[in-house]
């Protein structure tokens, strides 16, 4: 026990064992949805459900105990909301990238992330890119995938005449991914902890008493092996000029995605402080992405929903050792997750969608530059089913309209490389 003090600086963060441990606890219980979903997701790609399942827990368990022994942060990781769909949807679905060739491209930004971790460039990013089109991706995202997850809840589908418009919503299987939607909704906003996976489970109930899913075979289970998915990247194949801006893509939006979820649990708890604990985090994220390509499954990120561990008190990295060491009790549920509706899962989707797109409130609409960017980045997210798309396109028409204005404070060298590489998006589509 003494040991652990020392090692995690228990007194120097005002903290003990037992509260680390609870704290531990409580963010397991937010972020243990991420396993049936992101394995959900993915399986949409062609990849085995039953390795996604155990592929996603070993990353989880793996990145998240790195990171609380490597920065000493109580900072959990898992595969990203978002860059999944996008992986899914937007690349293999919609660009008909092979899963290898797109696990490629998670590679090589986790790499690149890597290297970047232990220089300055992050810091040049930060400063180049304004923050309020940092929002605007994020925002945009979270429309994104809110879009995907009503789409596959059935709520929104497709017409000839108007390209989309309202599904059947009295169609039982609807009815019940809204009324998953519901439940989440209402949990999230009573700060129930494990408001997702609650309603993950209410849900998967109800379908399962009214004949709408299959009953799970079994309740606990071997985990799955992950050597269909593990070590399939091809990286040769990713390495196309076409396919740089999505690489970029991937790269710049697990940068930002990481420093804002970091920068809202530090206000919470008064972290990273030290530069060194920043530092530290990002670098155990780029790892985790680069291992978790390895492994079979998309980039991984800082969850938002480590805040809910702070909020418990948990202030050092003891909180993510224990989330991580939690996490291996989800490689056991293979037959329960097998059985989940889709329906249980795509409202969470529209849920963590709406998190996502609450950045809209931060980005200063009078500034007319920000305005039309940013508005055009988030737009063209859902409408166009890629990420890639709207990033660029923001940052083209940031650089633009800065130029028309003569307002040539807001250009550097960044938002032109950035423009630039945006530019091959619209080149190579």
């Amino acid at each position: 026990m003494e040991f652990i003090e020392r090692f995690f600086k228990l007194r120097e963060k005002n903290t003990t064992i037992s509260t680390e441990i609870r704290a531990g606890f409580t963010t397991f219980l937010a972020m243990m949805y991420i396993v049936p979903v992101n394995a959900s997701i993915m399986s949409l790609t062609g990849m085995p459900f039953d390795a996604l399942v155990t592929a996603t827990a070993v990353v989880t368990i793996i990145a998240t105990i790195l990171n609380g022994i490597w920065s000493n942060t109580p900072v959990a990781m898992s595969v990203g909301m978002g860059l999944n769909a996008y992986f899914t949807f937007g690349l293999v679905k919609g660009m008909h990238i092979p899963w290898q060739t797109a696990l490629g491209i998670v590679m090589i930004s986790g790499l690149i992330f890597l290297v970047l971790s232990f220089t300055k460039f992050r810091v040049w990013v930060l400063e180049s890119v304004p923050v309020d089109l940092r929002r605007a991706i994020s925002a945009g995202i979270g429309a994104f995938i809110a879009f995907i997850g009503l789409k596959g809840m059935g709520v929104v589908v497709d017409n000839p005449a108007t390209l989309v418009s309202l599904g059947d919503i009295k169609n039982p299987y609807v009815l019940l991914g809204i009324l998953g939607f519901i439940l989440a909704a209402v949990f999230y906003s009573y700060r129930i902890k494990g408001a997702f996976i609650l309603s993950i489970i209410i849900t998967s109930i109800i379908a399962w008493i009214f004949g709408l899913a299959k009953l799970p075979d079994g309740i606990v289970s071997m985990p799955a092996s992950i050597s269909p998915i593990a070590f399939k990247f091809d990286i040769i194949d990713a390495l196309k000029l076409s396919l740089l801006p999505v690489i970029i893509t991937f790269l710049v939006t697990d940068m930002f995605d990481t420093i804002g979820t970091l920068a809202g649990i530090g206000l919470r708890a008064g972290l990273f402080k030290e530069p060194k604990e920043l530092e530290r985090t990002l670098q155990a994220d780029a790892a985790a992405t680069v291992i978790g390509a390895s492994l079979g499954t998309s980039t991984t990120t800082a969850f938002i929903e480590s805040a809910a561990g702070v909020e418990e008190g948990g202030r050092t990295g003891l909180t993510a050792v224990v989330t991580g060491l939690l996490f291996i009790t989800t490689l056991f549920f293979l037959p329960i997750y097998k059985s989940i509706p889709d329906n249980a899962i795509y409202p969470i989707l529209v849920m963590v969608g709406v998190l996502m797109f609450s950045e809209l409130k931060h980005i200063n609409f009078s500034d007319h530059v920000i305005a039309v960017s940013s508005f055009i980045t988030v737009i063209l997210m859902p409408l166009t089913y890629s990420i890639t798309i709207g990033l660029s396109a923001g940052f083209v028409l940031y650089l633009i309209l800065a130029l028309l204005k003569k307002e040539f404070d807001k250009i550097n060298i960044g938002t032109i490389t950035l423009a630039l590489i945006g530019l091959l998006a619209f080149i190579f589509h």
